[in-house]
C-alpha cells in the first residue's frame, strides 16, 4: 500500500526500520550518510561554541545535501524522508549507530532480506 507520497504506508517505526535499511542497501550510500551526518554534526557543534548560528544549519544542509544526491545517483531511489520524515531521521541515527558499532553487515543482510521478500 502506499501513502499520498507514493511511499509506503507503514503502521510502527519497527515496520519502517527494514524498508529503510533497505532504501539504503548500497554500502557506498550509507557511508555517504554517515560521512554527511557526522560532518554536518561538527561544522554545527563548531558554530554552537563560537557563537556562530549560522553554523548550526550545517547539519541538515550538509547531512541532506549528501544524502539525497546518493539516493538519486547510487540507489537510485527516492530518499524515504520524503515521504516519513520523522521516521527516517530516527532510522538514520540508528542506521548510524549502527555502522560505528561495526555492524554495517548486519545492515546489508537487513537490506537484502526486505528486499528479496519484497520482489525488488
Amino acid at each position: 500500500m502506499t501513502d499520498a507520497h507514493g511511499g509506503r504506508e507503514f503502521g510502527s517505526y519497527e515496520e519502517f526500520w527494514p524498508y529503510y535499511v533497505a532504501m539504503h542497501a548500497k554500502a557506498a550510500t550509507r557511508w555517504i550518510h554517515l560521512t554527511g551526518t557526522l560532518t554536518g554534526l561538527a561544522v554545527s557543534a563548531y558554530g554552537a561554541l563560537r557563537r556562530r548560528p549560522e553554523l548550526l544549519l550545517a547539519l541538515p544542509v550538509i547531512g541532506y545535501g549528501t544524502a539525497w544526491p546518493a539516493h538519486f545517483l547510487i540507489e537510485g531511489n527516492n530518499p524515504a524522508t520524503f515521504g516519513h520524515p520523522a521516521w527516517s531521521l530516527r532510522g538514520d541515527a540508528r542506521m548510524i549507530r549502527m555502522m560505528l558499532a561495526g555492524r554495517d553487515a548486519e545492515l546489508s543482510e537487513i537490506a537484502a532480506k526486505w528486499l528479496a521478500e519484497n520482489g525488488r
